[in-house]
């Protein structure tokens, strides 16, 4: 199978999980074409015969004052599937994704060629950026003409049913992570040299948007350290970066807050870690907590979106309402105050973060797209 997979090429969850996913296939014998406006970072120093990269070029053209990358796209897409004979589309994110396959899919049927195409879901496509009212008619619209659709979990799915016209069924599969890359390390050394006095090891990581709020991760901090030793590890850049570093000085943290920005082997730095902090205030799934659970880092989270199905209330870890930064406090204290009770936590996190691995989920997506070929255009 031919399978072209259009992504955004940032840290975001939904390239980071087009991209293992393009990944595992090629593994299993699939021919993988990647097409996007710049090539994944997940896929540096990758080499795989199955895999396949295409650059959409933008131009400038005068006409425009910002060049029309939805018809870029469109037309990229066109070309690939002539030339390389692709089965399926599977796109990541509706805007503009599904829409520049829906154009691809007509123009191609002009020339007698059908390409089924499929939209997943992973969030801010649908709680964020689609809510705008001037969207709506055009994410309804291509997620009713995708010829299949899933969303990485049960909340995001019920909250694109609440928000758009949308009458198409959504399948739901899980985002999922690598277990033989994200696993508990070995890394006293490293530990010891952050937490020199056997502090507790709370982190973060995220890309800093406002949604994720930072500022409620200092502030959680503020009250844990003020019942236990501990460090705290904020990984991760963005717009809220330079907002959170002048509330740790405000409070007077500094010593005991390490902003380390981007970091391509998380899984090391997870693997000193005692506490994760997520209280975003929207989560269509939570990919870095599962990641932390399966480095055995219990998770202090919201209860927002998907969280709640990958973060266990009282068994991985904790859920508690968006911006209650005091009951999040005490749960996280709760957590790391007795050495037995953090154990069971970790073995925990660790047990739910097996259920998401890779060779777990990569069979669902492939039986999806085998019903998508077999019933022609649309399930």
């Amino acid at each position: 199978m031919k399978i072209g997979i259009v992504c955004y090429p940032t840290y975001g969850g939904s390239g980071v999980v087009a991209t293992e996913l393009g990944k595992g296939l090629a593994q299993k014998g699939y021919e993988i074409h990647f097409i996007s406006y710049s090539q994944p970072f997940r896929l540096d120093n990758v080499f795989n015969e199955n895999l396949f990269y295409h650059d959409v070029s933008i131009s400038d053209y005068p006409l425009f004052e910002h060049s029309p990358y939805t018809l870029i796209l469109a037309s990229k897409l066109v070309d690939v599937v002539l030339h390389h004979q692709l089965d399926l589309l599977h796109v990541h994110y509706a805007i503009p994704h599904a829409t520049a396959a829906h154009l691809a899919q007509q123009i191609l049927l002009t020339k007698g060629i059908f390409i089924p195409f499929i939209t997943t879901l992973h969030g801010t496509d649908i709680t964020l950026v689609g809510k705008e009212e001037i969207f709506e008619p055009i994410v309804s619209f291509a997620i009713n003409n995708s010829n299949g659709v899933t969303a990485v979990s049960e909340a995001l799915k019920q909250e694109t049913y609440r928000y758009f016209n949308v009458s198409k069924d959504i399948a739901v599969i899980p985002n999922f992570i690598d277990l033989s890359r994200f696993s508990h390390k070995p890394k006293s050394h490293f530990k010891k040299a952050i937490a020199p006095e056997n502090e507790r090891i709370v982190i973060h990581i995220s890309n800093f948007r406002p949604l994720k709020r930072v500022d409620n991760v200092i502030k959680v901090f503020a009250q844990i350290i003020e019942k236990i030793p501990a460090k705290l590890l904020m990984v991760g850049d963005g717009p809220e970066r330079n907002n959170a570093e002048k509330l740790a000085r405000d409070l007077c943290l500094t010593d005991h807050i390490r902003f380390l920005g981007k970091q391509d082997a998380v899984e090391e730095i997870l693997s000193v870690s005692d506490l994760f902090l997520m209280p975003s205030e929207t989560e269509s799934f939570g990919l870095a907590a599962l990641e932390a659970m399966a480095c055995q880092v219990p998770v202090v989270s919201s209860n927002a979106g998907g969280l709640p199905e990958v973060n266990l209330n009282g068994i991985t870890g904790f859920t508690v309402e968006v911006e209650n930064t005091t009951e999040m406090a005490q749960k996280s204290i709760y957590i790391l105050e007795d050495e037995n009770r953090l154990a069971t936590f970790k073995a925990n996190a660790l047990t739910q973060a097996q259920r998401f691995d890779i060779q777990t989920i990569l069979p669902q997506y492939e039986q999806f797209y085998k019903q998508i070929l077999e019933n022609g255009k649309s399930i």
